[in-house]
Parts: structure tokens; C-alpha cells; sequence
């Protein structure tokens, strides 16, 4: 064991973020990215090795992977880069975490999951904001109630978005939404469904999104029939639903281009993430009428995301692994969400805090 991790596009918003709450917890990741210039620069202001590579260069990212025990994938879109870095994990018997939020590429990660078993190591994509405490909700939920068959999730995040973030939506825009049915990933149209959602401080309407917990909830629960929502505001919710007449226009290459270059760079600031805030609902359902209900409420998405991923990297370093593919509730518990200092569950009805 060498007792060590990569960060690959550490250069990134959130990489850059993970990086410095790395190194304040005196870890000692390697950086990595295709950018020498800006790895180069992040890796001296922290005193940590670096290495300079892209996904298509295999010797490198084998010899980089030679030296560490697992990868903490940071370089969007994971729907392009999670695959190649996972099977070079795979190949080198090193274990595979990410942050994205794509219902793909949990899927196609939990396609290799018996690869990765055979090979005694670990795939975790979701170790972040996306899916860390909305899948910690869905097997709280599922504990509540074991003879759960439905599932609805909700998030509302006060805070703004990172450039990766809004670009991996943008690059999604068009593609419709999706639940889980019957145990099957179905696509559906977008803004398919809203609701009002209770989410204790709040209530706001929620509108179903196609977020990764279709995916991940159903490898943590066992529960076949998934909804997500999100709260979003409503010019974003108007273009939603004109999406699913508009969005094979918006999908074109020209249309991708002008939108992905109306993104901002960055993300939100130390003080903006301070102030943010992120609360989350679900509700589980059985044949019989019975129900349950909970909330959770916490700091900041990118905050959580920093936070959990170094929380699971921690764990993984330590020897805490379960080989193959895994959601971090099914690896962890439901309650590793609480290991994050600011977040509370609420079990509606019982009066029960934790």
C-alpha cells in the first residue's frame, strides 16, 4: 500500500477545492490533468507532486496509477472520461472514485463491477454532492421501511453552480429525463412531473431531473420504481419543458457551442459556499399504504462534495473497501452522510433527530 492517492483534474473547480481541504487534512494526494501550466501551479502552491497526462495516453496513466492505491476522478464530462480512467484503475488493480452525477456512468461502472471484483478493487463513481447524501436518505428511507417499492428523492440547492457543473447540463440539454420503473432505467419527458416538497425549512415545487440516484438508489435499496426532483427556478423549469420539442436543435453543434460559451468560469466563492445550504426530502412506499418520510439538511453541494469524497478516500486508504462496484450508502451506511460536521436527518412524523 502506498498509502496515497491521485486526484486526477485537480485543476478543475472542484479538483482545486479538493485539493486544498486535502491538503489542510495533511494528506499528500498526486495531482494530475492535461493542463501542465495550471497542475504545475496548483501542485507547488500545496508542496505535492504532480504528474502531466490526458486519458489517451496510456503509459503515463499507468505509471501514475503504478504509484497510488486509488484515483479520485475530478475531469468532467464524466460521460467521456469516467470509462477510460475506471478501466486503467480495473487494469491496475487500484481503486476507482468519482464526482460525477451522470446516470450513465453509473451504469456502465456497475457493468464492471465484476471485473473490478476479480481484480480486488473498488468502483465508486458518485463520491461527491452527486449521489453521497441523497443516497445516504434513500437507504435511511429503505431502512425505515424494508418493504419499500417506491422512491422519491428531492434536493434544493441555495448556491451557485461551477462551470463543469453547468456544462455537463448544458451538454445534456434535449436528452429528456428518466426514472427508474419496474427495476428499469425508462426515459421520460423532461420536466415530466412536479410536486410541492416539504423540505422543512421550506416548501418548494420540485420538478423530476434525470439525476444519478435512478441509478445508484436502486443498487443501494433494491427499490424498483425512483423519481428525482429538483427545485429549479422557473425560466430554467419554461425551457425544461420547451426542451422537449426544442431539443434536438439544441443538441446540434453549433447550439452546444453558443451555450457552453455563455458558461462563467469558476464556481462559487469560499464565502458564497459559507453561506449556502442544501436540503434534501424522500419519501418511501410500500403496496400496503404504509410510508415513510425524511429530511436532511447540510452545508453547501460543493462543500459536501469535497468533504465526502476525502471522508471516502480516508476509508478506502484505511482498507475499508468493498471490491466491485458500490454506492457509497451500500459501502458505508446511510448514516456516513452524518460524518459531515452541519448536517441533520429528520424523520417526518416520529420527531426523531440525528
Amino acid at each position: 500500500m502506498t498509502n496515497t492517492f491521485l486526484i486526477y483534474g485537480a485543476n478543475g473547480y472542484t479538483g482545486e477545492l479538493i485539493t486544498r481541504m486535502a491538503a489542510e487534512r495533511g494528506l499528500k494526494p498526486i495531482l494530475a490533468g492535461r493542463n501542465a501550466i495550471a497542475v504545475e501551479s496548483l501542485a507547488k502552491k500545496y508542496h505535492l507532486d504532480y504528474r502531466v497526462f490526458s486519458l489517451d495516453e496510456t503509459g503515463l496513466l499507468d505509471a501514475a496509477l503504478h504509484e497510488v492505491d486509488m484515483v479520485l476522478h475530478c475531469a468532467g464530462p464524466f460521460s467521456i472520461t469516467s470509462r477510460p480512467m475506471a478501466e486503467a484503475c480495473i487494469r491496475n488493480k487500484k481503486h476507482y472514485t468519482d464526482i460525477t452525477g451522470e446516470i450513465s456512468v453509473f451504469e456502465t461502472c456497475a457493468a464492471m463491477g465484476k471485473k473490478a471484483e476479480e481484480a480486488g478493487m473498488m468502483l465508486m463513481p458518485g463520491v461527491g454532492f452527486d449521489v453521497v447524501p441523497s443516497d445516504c436518505l434513500a437507504k435511511h428511507l429503505k431502512d425505515r421501511l424494508p418493504t419499500a417499492t417506491h422512491l422519491s428523492l428531492a434536493f434544493y440547492g441555495m448556491g451557485r453552480l461551477s462551470h463543469g457543473t453547468q456544462a455537463t447540463m448544458t451538454m445534456n440539454v434535449g436528452r429528456g429525463g428518466a426514472i427508474r420503473k419496474d427495476g428499469k432505467i425508462t426515459p421520460v419527458p423532461a420536466a415530466w412531473k412536479t410536486r410541492e416538497i416539504d423540505f422543512g425549512e421550506v416548501t418548494k415545487t420540485g420538478v423530476t431531473i434525470p439525476w444519478g440516484d435512478v441509478a445508484t438508489a436502486y443498487y443501494s435499496t433494491g427499490i424498483p420504481n425512483i423519481e428525482v426532483f429538483a427545485v429549479v427556478p422557473p425560466s430554467n423549469l419554461k425551457m425544461l419543458k420547451m426542451s422537449r420539442y426544442l431539443g434536438w436543435l439544441l443538441a446540434t453543434g453549433p447550439f452546444q457551442n453558443y451555450l457552453q460559451s455563455k458558461i462563467p468560469a469558476g464556481g462559487p466563492s469560499d464565502e458564497e459556499r459559507a453561506k449556502g445550504r442544501t436540503l434534501l426530502w424522500g419519501e418511501a412506499r410500500d403496496p400496503n399504504g404504509n410510508r415513510v418520510e425524511s429530511q436532511l439538511q447540510g452545508p453547501e453541494g460543493y462543500t459536501i462534495t469535497a468533504i465526502a469524497a476525502l471522508n471516502i478516500a480516508e476509508k478506502i486508504l484505511a482498507g475499508e473497501f468493498t471490491p466491485g462496484y458500490q454506492t457509497p450508502a451500500k459501502a458505508y451506511g446511510a448514516d456516513l452522510i452524518l460524518e459531515i460536521e452541519g448536517t441533520e436527518r429528520q424523520d417526518i412524523g416520529t420527531n426523531e433527530k440525528s
